[in-house]
């Protein structure tokens, strides 16, 4: 297998390549390809990140290789983190539609020009409109976006902290959008090691007062009140402003927190959550788990680019995972998807 990252040079491209390197997912027979602008000064870049990603991963044997064209790589596997990020002008993810819009698709015709099957994960945002921009080039069972996972790890960090337990004792989802319009299955929150009557106040303490159709509007008016903080400098405020939030809000707006604070985005939660997929579709794994994906009457007739459970394995997805959840989650499911639409046109 050859896996291709466009957008290499950029800073969550950067940390998928070193953290495939580094967990090993890359073995003798699996090659890397980085894939960057031939312009500007990402052409001199790949260069020095190939050199770098060398020195400190040498010993995996692995081969990397640098480019300007992913039609050229002959890649099995393309990861998309190219494009525009978030800038205290583009507040959302949004905003960067217009921006993003020609980038994905000018990586998708390249895609289109690849000579072998190939299988695309995304992480770049709008992650909706970018699987939207490759599915025009290839079956949709061949494109999978990351941004549910990411959106479901940090859904079940927050869960955890509540709880005092560790992260991989939480099962929880978020589908939906990666967005305003993200959606927590709280229905399907299980714990291991937590008795239910404790997971049930929990749960009830944190959606107490609050009805599921009203989070876009909350996870907004949070996020502004944040960021004006992180404006004026007032980190810790800020900081301690979302501590205060229920876990679902906590998740939503923290990314944005640390974007506008870490100084090089959420590239290190981001990368994570690329790589676990990669790692599951290299290995010829299989694996349940959200994902943005192309439904077409799926899950209850939801339709486009939607994030939902998903059998993710070597071939790509193969089946949409139907369960029943309750029906609030469900209306906030059909509310996400016609915002995806929107964001679309």
């Amino acid at each position: 297998m050859k896996i291709a990252v466009v957008g290499a040079t950029g800073s969550c491209g950067r940390q998928v390549a070193a953290q495939l390197l580094d967990r090993g997912v890359l073995g003798e027979n699996l090659r890397l390809h980085l894939v960057g602008h031939e312009s500007g000064v990402h052409r001199d870049e790949l260069w020095g990140l190939r050199a770098d990603l060398n020195d400190a991963f040498f010993d995996h044997a692995v081969s990397i290789e640098i480019g300007f064209d992913v039609a050229e790589t002959e890649a099995d596997l393309v990861v998309m983190m190219a494009g525009a990020t978030l800038t205290k002008e583009t507040k959302n993810r949004a905003a960067l539609a217009d921006i993003n819009r020609r980038i994905f698709a000018e990586v998708a015709e390249g895609v289109s020009r690849l000579s072998q099957s190939v299988i695309v994960v995304v992480q770049s945002n709008p992650v909706e409109l970018a699987v939207n921009a490759f599915a025009e080039v290839l079956p949709r069972q061949q494109i999978i976006g990351a941004g549910a996972w990411s959106d479901s790890l940090r859904f079940r960090r927050e869960l955890a902290r509540d709880l005092g337990v560790r992260r991989s004792m939480v099962s929880a989802e978020v589908w939906g959008q990666h967005g305003d319009h993200e959606v927590p299955i709280w229905s399907k929150v299980r714990v291991r090691g937590v008795a239910e009557q404790r997971l049930a106040d929990v749960i009830g303490a944190a959606r107490e007062g609050r009805a599921l159709s009203e989070l876009a509007g909350e996870i907004g008016d949070v996020r502004e009140v944040v960021l004006a903080k992180v404006n004026d400098g007032k980190i810790e405020e800020a900081f301690d402003f979302i501590q205060q939030k229920p876990a679902d809000i906590r998740a939503a707006v923290k990314p944005f927190f640390t974007h506008f604070t870490a100084g090089r985005t959420t590239e290190l939660a981001t990368a994570h959550a690329v790589v676990d997929l990669v790692e599951v579709i290299a290995h010829g794994n299989h694996v349940v788990c959200p994902a943005q994906i192309i439904l077409e009457g799926e899950m209850g007739g939801l339709t486009g680019p939607i994030a939902v459970p998903t059998v993710i394995g070597q071939s790509g997805w193969t089946t949409v995972v139907e369960t029943q959840i309750a029906p609030d989650e469900a209306e906030a499911l059909f509310a996400a998807q016609s915002a995806i639409s929107r964001s679309l046109r």
